[in-house]
């Protein structure tokens, strides 16, 4: 018996993205816990070192992840794909809900990881072959906004499991793990197959189905249908014409794509963002801040930072991927500097650590009263700052950039730069809390400075532009990326062509394909 199939790409999105609470959810299962008594007594204390093995595990595997993601998805589809890496969630949250020591509790995260990166690597190109060219944002940004919702439930459950004595608090916390991954499971046979992966895998007949089902209530007459149908197999044909292997991730002008790709996820990490997202518990403490205000506090930090995402997926489609990614990089930039000289110019160092008991990866407290607030202000704005525009637009861009023969895999080699780098800050971030202390931030708002002159000089306007277009973007010849300005597709002239050749009977080209004798069967 077959499912029946959702094509309202909105409902689509919401359950692809349950991937994405999954990432949320492993971030929240250690922010929230890392400062609590039972964590700190259990584990002997960890920190350096050991606190950031523990924090990057995640990434670790996600490395791992990513890396085997584009050529499973393009054997098996993205939707499969995404599928099969819920079996290590499964066996990963087990292994935490179970740990006995550091050692297991790592591994658990590691395999968790795994399927962080292959869902972190495969939602987004979902949803980016599903959408329409001039919705394809704010259908991508609600990956960022599934994210978000994990980060801030998995942080009060946290919260609310602190409460608990002994090691209950923490595995009743990490057990909850398991619940969106079964309601993942559940509901992705009930979406379609991408369209774009169809037509790649020589499934016709079914892509323009598909197509016309997600796009035109089932009408493969539909001139946005046959435009669209007709441009996938133009490009496609060409990308065969290239041929295989590795080299054609920078032949003919595809290593701007693969750089573009790449960096824009490496740098969504090297901004620093995280630092506050993972962390901001500890600069909580350093504020000043103690038990269940400290906590509250930080977890409002995740609400502001769903309210601005939700914000700006009203206008990620109206506004220019380029502009928000300078002018993210530039406001962050400004605000880790802030962070940064306040703490360097207000501040005691504390060998021994601060808090009750003392937590060994904090060792410095900030002066009450104005310098505290500034400090608790400007990271809560670098968050706002952040969820307005690195955060969904560094996603959305790196799903945009890729051909259509290598978006699997060039995703997954975008994700892979995301978690390589986050690995790498993991590891860095509580030993330098102990070891250069605030001027971390200075550290990462020089960073940011750097990121928005590399994106105004390197980067395209993608917005308003179809999957196909932005490769002319990036072809040899093409306008210079600061030249680049959103919308102006030539979607809209296709269209009409299309609609012409149909009022004047000529149906050329645009007939759907004849099904093979396996499809019939």
């Amino acid at each position: 018996m077959k499912l029946p199939t959702i094509y309202n790409v909105y409902l689509v999105a919401i359950i692809a993205t349950l991937g994405g609470a999954l990432f949320g959810f492993d971030i929240s299962s250690i922010s929230a816990i890392v400062v609590t008594p039972q964590y700190i007594e259990y584990f002997n204390n960890p920190s350096g070192v050991i606190q950031g093995a523990i924090g990057s595990a995640l990434a670790a595997g996600s490395v791992i992840g990513s890396a085997v993601a584009g050529p499973l998805s393009d054997r098996f589809g993205r939707r499969d794909s995404i599928l099969f890496s819920c079996v290590f969630w499964l066996v990963g949250t087990a292994v935490q809900v179970a740990c006995q020591n550091t050692g297991q509790l790592i591994a658990g995260r590691v395999l968790n990881g795994f399927t962080v990166g292959i869902t972190s690597a495969q939602v987004p190109v979902y949803l980016a072959e599903i959408a329409k060219a001039e919705k394809r944002g704010s259908l991508v940004i609600i990956q960022q906004l599934a994210v978000e919702f994990g980060i801030l439930i998995m942080y009060f459950i946290g919260y609310g499991c602190s409460f608990i004595e002994g090691t209950g608090s923490f595995r009743t916390a990490w057990g909850t793990q398991f619940i969106p991954c079964v309601f993942l499971i559940l509901g992705l046979p009930f979406l379609p197959r991408s369209p774009r992966w169809l037509a790649k895998v020589g499934r016709d007949q079914e892509a323009l189905e598909t197509l016309a089902n997600i796009h035109a209530g089932g009408d493969t007459t539909d001139p946005l249908v046959i435009a669209e149908w007709e441009e996938i197999r133009t490009v496609l044909q060409a990308e065969v014409e290239a041929g295989q292997g590795l080299g054609k991730f920078y032949r003919n002008g595809m290593w701007k794509r693969t750089l573009a790709g790449m960096s824009v996820q490496a740098w969504q990490q090297l901004a620093g963002a995280n630092v506050i997202v993972y962390y901001l518990t500890y600069i909580a403490q350093m504020a000043g801040l103690t038990g269940n205000v400290a906590m509250v506090t930080s977890g409002i930090q995740y609400a502001v930072f769903i309210i601005f995402t939700a914000v700006m997926w009203l206008f990620i489609d109206k506004t220019g991927r380029r502009t928000l990614l300078v002018w993210g990089a530039i406001g962050m930039g400004f605000c880790h500097l802030v962070v940064g000289g306040t703490m360097g110019a207000h501040s005691t160092y504390h060998p021994e650590g601060v808090g009750d008991p003392p937590n060994a990866n904090i060792v410095i407290s900030v002066d009450h009263g104005a310098p505290a607030n500034t400090v608790i202000t400007f990271s809560y704005l670098l968050i706002v700052v952040y969820s307005l525009t690195l955060a969904p637009v560094c996603w959305i861009y790196a799903a945009e950039v890729w051909s259509l023969g290598t978006r699997a895999t060039g995703m997954s080699l975008a994700a892979l730069s995301n978690w390589v780098f986050n690995f790498a800050l993991g590891m860095f971030v509580p030993p330098a809390f102990i070891n250069i202390t605030w001027k971390v931030f200075i550290v990462f708002g020089v960073l940011c400075v750097v990121a928005a002159v590399w994106f105004w000089l390197l980067y395209p306007e993608t917005c308003g532009k179809t999957l196909e277009e932005i490769e002319l973007m990036f072809a040899p010849g093409a306008v210079a990326p600061w030249k680049t300005k959103k919308g102006e597709s030539r979607l809209a002239a296709e269209i009409a062509e299309v609609t012409a050749r149909q009022q004047k009977g000529e149906h050329g080209g645009t007939a759907a394909p004849e099904a093979t004798n396996e499809e019939k069967v």
